[in-house]
C-alpha cells in the first residue's frame, strides 16, 4: 500500500463556512495543503502550501491531529494527514495547481468532497468549533 503524507488546513470564514479547493485535473474538493517535502515538518508544510496555493500567510492556531483516510484522487493509496486549524491574513486567491476554490457550508451535500473532508474535518469542526459558537 502506497502512503501519501500531507499537511491539511482547516480554514473557516466568519460565516463558519469551510474553505475547500480542487486541484487541476481532479473532481474532488479538499482541504488546502499538500505533500511534505523531505525532512519538512508538517506545520512548516501547511504554511508553505497555503502560500503557494491560495496566496495567503497562514497562522497555525491548533494541531487537530494525524489521521489516516483514503485518498481523493489516487487509487490504491492511503492518505496520512496532519491536520491544522489555520487563520489566514487575507482573502485567499487561487494559484499554482488549484483550479477552483469554494466556501462550503458544513452540511454540503452536492459537492464531491475528499474522504478527509467528509470523515474527519467536517465532523471535527461541528463538534469542536460550532459547539462553542
Amino acid at each position: 500500500m502506497n502512503v501519501i503524507t500531507v499537511a491539511a488546513g482547516i480554514v473557516l470564514n466568519e460565516a463558519q463556512q469551510l474553505l475547500v479547493v480542487r486541484k487541476k485535473g481532479t473532481s474532488c474538493f479538499m482541504q488546502v495543503g499538500g505533500k511534505l517535502e523531505p525532512n519538512e515538518a508538517p506545520e512548516v508544510t501547511i504554511v508553505r502550501e497555503i502560500q503557494e496555493e491560495i496566496c495567503c500567510q497562514a497562522e497555525v492556531q491548533q494541531f487537530v491531529g494525524r489521521f489516516e483516510t483514503k485518498t481523493a484522487n489516487e487509487p490504491d493509496h492511503q492518505l496520512v494527514s496532519y491536520v491544522y486549524l489555520v487563520k489566514l491574513d487575507q482573502m485567499p486567491t487561487i494559484e499554482a495547481e488549484i483550479a477552483e476554490m469554494k466556501w462550503i457550508d458544513l452540511n454540503e451535500q452536492d459537492l464531491a468532497l475528499a474522504p478527509l473532508t467528509t470523515e474527519i474535518v467536517i465532523p471535527w469542526v461541528k463538534s469542536n468549533l460550532l459547539a462553542q459558537a
